[in-house]
């Protein structure tokens, strides 16, 4: 069994492409940032049986020392898993755009708009609201509001009449934006959010999104697969540029360029 208390200290890519590269359940604001800064995220047990499941599914794989322990010895390992995907999908943010249908949609909607951290708790809260497995714990929760009130963690929000229909939060590593969830009441809202925030983070000297998990929704956005080694090289030599995105509420039809696929 291999105990690494401290993230700086473990090194991501030596891990399994399929599998968690880390468990430990230290989900504490100092510990969550340092994972993001290693290129590993977290996926909290949701209940017992998911926790129970950890355990018995990579017990020994964690015995052998093929997948790290991190944090404190006497907490209980197996409520958190850590995941730092090979391949990564990322965003370019000169390349993130909106389909030329949904850009078309969004110019006739002259009542959205965007804003960033306006509303953080609301969006994480409405990015935890009816979805199954329930990673986004209450202590998540508290620690990634924490960190928003430190300034590493940001939302942006769409809103229409004065109604939160979408947004997208997550944490800022120096020029990476490691996106942990989004969510839409009005269809393309999500997709709105994302691109505002490539465009305020563009602003602010950020390169890349990172989407975490690959699917269409980001694939459609621009998203690229990348290998883990470029991903983690990239954090690691991202700059720790300091400059804030711009909050302004804006109209969310500037972002309708017509780029994309139809």
């Amino acid at each position: 069994m291999s105990q690494c208390p401290r993230w700086d200290a473990l090194d991501v890519l030596e891990a399994a492409p399929g599998g968690p590269v880390a468990f430990g359940a230290d989900l504490s604001p100092a510990g969550l940032l340092a994972a993001y800064r290693a290129g590993a995220y977290p996926f909290p047990a949701s209940d017992d049986y998911t926790r129970a499941l950890n355990e018995v599914v990579f017990a020994d794989q964690v015995q052998e020392g093929r997948i790290p322990l991190v944090g404190e010895e006497l907490a209980d390992p197996y409520a958190v898993s850590w995941w730092s995907p090979d391949p990564r999908p990322v965003l370019p943010v000169s390349a993130t755009h909106l389909s030329r249908s949904l850009a078309r949609r969004l110019r006739n909607r002259l009542q959205w708009s965007t804003s960033l951290d306006r509303r953080f708790e609301g969006v994480v809260r409405e990015c935890r609201a009816g979805r199954a497995p329930l990673w986004l714990t209450d202590e998540l929760i508290a620690s990634l509001v924490r960190l928003h009130d430190l300034g590493h963690a940001h939302s942006v929000e769409v809103w229409e009449d004065g109604d939160l229909i979408g947004g997208v939060f997550g944490l800022r590593v120096g020029s990476v934006f490691s996106m942990d969830s989004m969510f839409f009441h009005r269809a393309g809202a999500a997709k709105v959010a994302v691109t505002d925030l490539a465009a305020r983070f563009a602003q602010a000297g950020g390169e890349l999104l990172d989407a975490q998990r690959d699917s269409p929704h980001v694939r459609d956005l621009g998203a690229i697969l990348v290998p883990r080694e470029q991903y983690v090289q990239h954090l690691r030599h991202a700059t720790r540029d300091s400059r804030p995105m711009p909050t302004a509420i804006l109209p969310a039809r500037r972002l309708a360029r017509p780029t994309g696929s139809s």
